[in-house]
């Protein structure tokens, strides 16, 4: 008779199985005891996967609005204390988050009370949809910019704001934020970017839609400056008084900053006597940065140097020290080709007076090399990637990491040790699956409140692929925790988000959802479930609704 070990093998299986989860949780936190620290993924995370709630909102009976890089905000519109979601690809929707309905719908430049006629006369959306107090009334306002030079203010009725809209001129903006620029308390000012080929590209309108005075710039000689390409600019505190400074990486190896009344702020008189910021080029070798030029002669050190056409800027606190920095991501090219080659996107960390950061361990003043090379700058082949940095604190310890997507098909994330920790950087884009991919802007939460960061992020497929992108959940040390197909194109060959998507409640319940502006399937929404003590550090593109790319 051969005995019944059954009830042994189980035992003995859980008694293994805890035994790993004990050994593993403590090498994925480093405590191998032999001074080599081990970043293994965890057994049990605690985070679940997203249900889809919603698709195609705002679309019509066969087909979607195509839609771009503008991530979607929530604000309540209805006054029923719940938020709702306000979008927008070419046309603004505000959508009840409960239902779906549509709450109502307009086109850039019109308000609801002109009607709707179809998609006649509107511009694509790059900038994330914006919600502020802008007059200080009391009610939030929420701030939109198109192609054509449309930028507008509405109620959260639809509404045309008194003094809105304006169109200073008929190129496309690709930035806003919304901010009380010179720290008056009163009233909040409107900055835009625009993508042209010019150097006069930062307009700052006042509340009720004035051009302020100094603006728009560069309109002088204190730096060097074209198109923005991207929604680049940032606005914060870099000088510690009441004011906030404004930070506009262009299409040049030039990065601009202005006080608020629009003058340059001055570098550091160590480092470049007599320059601004704008009169400061970026090369990836500092002595060729200070010396002012590079001979772009195939050496690398004279011939490395960090184009920001679409290269955004944020402005934070990296190191928990209560002084603000700017951090960067620059397009690292050859200008000893023509034409001039990308190599890699090359992060940079400046203090306020534009010299790189340094303090303690940490050394910035070379920036971390060779991140990637690109597999696509065609966008007729795969929309572009955006580089647009995040900065949060994914493991815990009080200090920020920075995090982009890349032309590389990954998504990066540097500790301040210039390295990649864990399983960073994550690889959306798989060579043997054959596709391309690229990745959205990461939001950033404590979705489980466990005190380490999760990240999320969409992204895409190439054009003609007849595949659609993902919503990946990444825990803070870059090991998969969910990816979630996107709903498949409506009537398109492609699909994906290319905007950062946007975690809020817009619904009745306790847990976050997940709000995505896709390419061909409208809005989609996700529920995440047990996130009701979540803890959100970077929720939606460039940070916060305002997006000022400040924290």
């Amino acid at each position: 008779m051969i005995p019944d070990l059954s009830g042994f093998r189980k035992w003995l299986a859980l008694a293994l199985a805890v035994f790993l989860l004990a050994g593993l949780s403590g090498l994925a936190q480093g405590q191998t005891g032999s001074g080599t620290t081990l970043y293994l993924p965890l057994v049990s995370r605690g985070v679940s996967a997203p249900v889809l709630k919603f698709e195609r909102l705002g679309c019509y009976s066969s087909w979607c609005e195509t839609g771009w890089y503008s991530s979607p905000a929530a604000v309540d519109v209805n006054g029923d204390g719940r938020l709702d979601i306000v979008a927008s690809a070419y046309s603004i929707w505000a959508i009840d988050g409960e239902t779906g309905a549509i709450l109502w719908k307009t086109r850039s430049g019109h308000d609801v009370t002109e009607g709707f006629d179809g998609v006649s006369n509107v511009g694509r959306t790059w900038p994330g949809i914006a919600v502020a107090d802008v007059d200080r009334d009391g009610t939030q306002e929420i701030i939109t910019a198109h192609s054509g030079g449309v930028i507008s203010v509405y109620t959260l009725q639809g509404r045309f704001k008194p003094g809105w809209y304006q169109k200073p001129h008929t190129s496309e903006w690709r930035g806003l934020l919304v901010a009380d620029l010179d720290g008056n308390g009163s009233t909040m000012e409107i900055l835009a970017t625009r993508a042209y080929g010019s150097a006069v590209n930062t307009w700052v309108f006042s509340s009720s839609g004035q051009i302020r005075a100094n603006w728009p710039q560069l309109s002088n000689d204190s730096g060097y400056a074209w198109g923005v390409y991207n929604a680049n600019a940032s606005a914060g505190n870099l000088t510690g008084n009441s004011a906030l400074e404004v930070v506009v990486p262009s299409d040049v190896h030039y990065i601009n900053a202005y006080d608020a009344g629009g003058n340059q702020l001055p570098a550091s008189a160590t480092d470049y006597p007599g320059k601004g910021w704008g009169k400061v080029g970026v090369w990836e070798d500092l002595t060729v940065e200070k010396r002012g030029w590079g001979a772009c002669d195939g050496n690398r050190s004279e011939s490395y140097r960090a184009n920001f056409a679409d290269g955004p800027a944020v402005i934070a606190d990296v190191n928990g020290d209560g002084v603000r920095e700017v951090v960067a991501v620059g397009n690292m090219y050859d200008c000893s080709q023509s034409p001039y080659l990308s190599r890699y996107y090359a992060p940079f960390i400046f203090n306020a007076d534009r010299s790189r950061f340094r303090t303690g361990a940490w050394d910035w003043r070379t920036n971390p090399l060779d991140t990637g090379a690109p597999i696509s700058e065609d966008y007729n082949v795969i929309e572009s990637a955006e580089p647009n940095p995040v900065v949060a604190d994914l493991d815990g310890d009080g200090v920020r990491e920075i995090l982009f997507a890349s032309y590389d098909g990954r998504v990066h994330a540097f500790w301040l040790d210039k390295t990649e920790h864990g399983n960073w950087p994550f690889e959306v884009y798989q060579p043997a699956e054959g596709v391309l991919r690229f990745a959205s802007e990461p939001v950033v939460a404590d979705l489980d409140n466990n005190g380490k960061a999760e990240v999320l992020f969409a992204s895409w497929t190439a054009k003609g692929s007849n595949r659609t992108g993902k919503l990946h959940g990444v825990s803070f040390d870059g090991n998969p925790l969910f990816e979630v197909s996107l709903p498949a194109p409506f009537n398109a060959n492609w699909n994906g988000a290319l905007a950062a998507p946007t975690l809020a409640n817009v619904d009745s319940d306790a847990d976050l959802e997940v709000v995505l502006m896709t390419a061909h399937s409208g809005v989609v929404v996700y529920d995440l479930p047990g996130t009701a003590s979540a803890r959100i550090f970077w929720g939606t593109g460039r940070g916060n609704f305002q997006r000022t790319a400040s924290p």
